[in-house]
């Protein structure tokens, strides 16, 4: 099954984005722990295409429960840098 995590920065939260930023992508690398595939991820940006504000992930997953533990073990989760995050199931139509 497909799911969608997308996460807002708080305001403000750039810089420790940017301090925790390897943390993060070394994370990613590997999601076998929690029987994930990451289809796509990356940032969401403002306007200008550049400052990000936030992340968005497409999952392939067995269940949410393995989602929320990938979710919960992510280190911008745990530096408090999401001010908003939902986890919705997704059903591909097209692409």
């Amino acid at each position: 099954m497909l799911f969608v995590i997308h996460a807002r920065d708080r305001a403000g939260a750039l810089p420790q984005r940017l301090a925790h930023y390897q943390a993060h992508k070394a994370f990613l690398g590997d999601t076998s722990a929690f029987g994930i595939r990451i289809v796509m991820s990356g940032p969401l940006t403002a306007d200008d295409g550049e400052t990000m504000i936030g992340s968005l992930f497409l999952l392939e997953a067995p269940d949410r429960a393995s989602v929320e533990r990938f979710h919960a073990a992510d280190p911008f989760k745990a530096a408090g840098i999401w001010e908003s995050v939902s986890i919705t199931g997704f059903n591909r139509r097209q692409g």
